[in-house]
């Protein structure tokens, strides 16, 4: 084993157009067929060290650089990405920015096509990927056609293929449901098993608390702690709060059994709501499902059917269900995203249909870089003003801890920074329904509890929130809902207990 596999001396790093330095005077070695752990505050440098040592940086990604990266003898700097490609495998934290084809057939086969790997171990190599990370489901669907977490399980599949010696995985579980995580950490193991070195860069611990030999917390471009895989393992849950991560177990709250069937919630017992009625969507576009008058639950094509629901106003309602099961389809049916989407949203007298339901509802997507526009931050969320109020908008930046990027461009920010822009943008809108499609997915536990201590804000300021998610941490401080979807219909709508607690 070479202690020197991956070695990263006094490295000093600052982004084109960025003033200040991301990585401090960076010292880092690590053995071959280690799984480390990089974890701490969003733009505190974990991303930034992947691009190391993918190569990402500088090759990639200009900025000035001081000091050396060297990666299974490879120095960094002089080696084109290219020559990289079978050594090291990088699963992005947003995995459309890696896909080259168009279905996941081809996504998993890409890697060993392109460097002219035979016909024949190029079929039994994806065979062997697919049993391996159980996506039997997933194969013959088009990329474009699935979930934030089933494109996440492709990019892992289309990087296994190729049996690099060191995988980087950014973010890696932010889109999966627990049973999906589950999975990438049996995955995860396997490849720990086979010698494989890891690197990953999380904020969901409580699946690799004894999956990792090394663990290490950034903090502003440096290493301020340092653990081995059993000293973090036996952390006290003191001690991660204080540092801000997220936790190290968490709750049974996604359990269709959590809370108990008697909190349920009838349609006749919500007397005041906002109510949802003959939404009927398919992503299956055939005439007559529009035509049709009535629909019945298991009618066949619908990939969402909801013939009434009402929602309690004031509150903030938390969407699970597992990955593919239609929670974004329906958060952007509700919102009349969808065109082609029937339904109507009741609400204070009033009737909403098709685009009309867009004055009353704000959708902040799960990939915010479809929804920002502008050259500056402040601009984004002036945009969502109906006049414009500067004041305003600092005080919600500084709210969420962004008002120092106002002038910055939001697609130079980090990926959680991204996500904060965008709940600013809806806070800014005002809407009376808000919807957010996993708002926390990129977020340190700090930032998540601001982000739920803005959403129970919202709701205090009488508006109705819906928050799909797979954070049962975000759940467990915020939500006073949880509304249960599966394969576009809802499974139940049931109130939580008002002990539940993280720590």
């Amino acid at each position: 084993m070479s202690e020197n596999f991956i070695k990263i001396e006094h490295v000093h790093f600052k982004y084109k157009g960025s003033e200040k330095g991301l990585l401090d005077d960076m010292s880092l070695t690590i053995p071959k067929g280690e799984v480390l752990l990089l974890t701490g505050a969003s733009g505190s440098g974990k991303t930034t060290i992947i691009r190391l040592i993918n190569g990402l940086i500088p090759h990639y990604y200009q900025g000035d650089m001081k000091g050396s990266v060297s990666v299974a003898g490879y120095d960094i700097v002089k080696t084109e990405l290219y020559e990289l490609a079978g050594v090291v495998g990088t699963v992005f934290q947003n995995p459309r920015s890696q896909f080259f084809s168009v279905d996941t057939d081809g996504e998993i086969v890409f890697g060993p096509e392109n460097i002219g790997m035979d016909a024949g171990k190029i079929k039994a190599r994806k065979k062997d990927i697919v049993s391996e990370m159980h996506i039997e489901k997933l194969m013959g669907r088009s990329l474009f056609e699935l979930s934030g977490g089933e494109k996440q399980s492709i990019a892992c599949a289309s990087v296994a293929a190729l049996l690099p010696e060191i995988i980087l995985l950014d973010e890696p579980s932010s889109n999966l449901d627990q049973g999906a995580i589950g999975s990438l950490r049996e995955v995860i193991r396997r490849w720990k098993e086979q010698g494989k070195t890891i690197i990953i860069s999380e904020h969901r611990l409580w699946y690799l608390k004894d999956l990792v030999d090394h663990v290490i917390y950034m903090e502003n471009g440096k290493i301020r702690h340092e653990w081995s895989g059993s000293e973090f393992a036996s952390m006290d849950d003191e001690k991660v709060r204080s540092l801000q991560m997220r936790p190290l177990s968490v709750s049974d709250i996604m359990s269709p059994d959590f809370a108990g069937k008697e909190n349920d919630i009838q349609i006749q017992e919500i007397q005041d709501g906002i109510v949802l009625k003959d939404f009927y969507f398919s992503y299956n576009k055939k005439p007559y499902l529009i035509r049709k008058k009535k629909f019945q639950e298991n009618d066949e094509g619908l990939s969402l059917c909801i013939l009434k629901l009402t929602l309690p106003k004031n509150a903030v309602i938390g969407v699970i269900g597992h990955n593919g099961t239609g929670k974004t389809t329906f958060l952007k049916c509700v919102c009349g995203l969808e065109k082609d989407c029937c339904g109507i949203i009741e609400t204070d007298g009033k009737e909403y249909k098709g685009k009309e339901r867009l004055k009353i509802c704000y959708l902040v997507m799960q990939d915010v870089n479809h929804q920002l526009f502008t050259d500056s931050v402040e601009a984004e969320v002036l945009l969502s003003m109906e006049k414009e109020d500067k004041e305003r908008c600092d005080q919600i930046l500084s709210s969420l801890g962004i008002l120092e990027f106002k002038e910055k461009h939001p697609m130079a920010l980090s990926g959680g920074q991204k996500q904060r822009v965008a709940i600013a943008s809806a806070i800014a809108a005002d809407a009376k329904l808000m919807l957010f499609d996993e708002p926390t997915s990129g977020l340190d536990f700090c930032h998540m509890e601001k982000v739920s201590g803005l959403l129970k804000s919202l709701a205090a300021a009488n508006n109705t929130v819906l928050v799909a998610t797979h954070d049962p941490e975000l759940i467990e401080l915020c939500c006073d809902y949880v509304l249960c979807i599966e394969n576009g219909r809802v499974g139940y709508l049931r109130k939580l207990k008002g002990d539940i607690k993280c720590f």
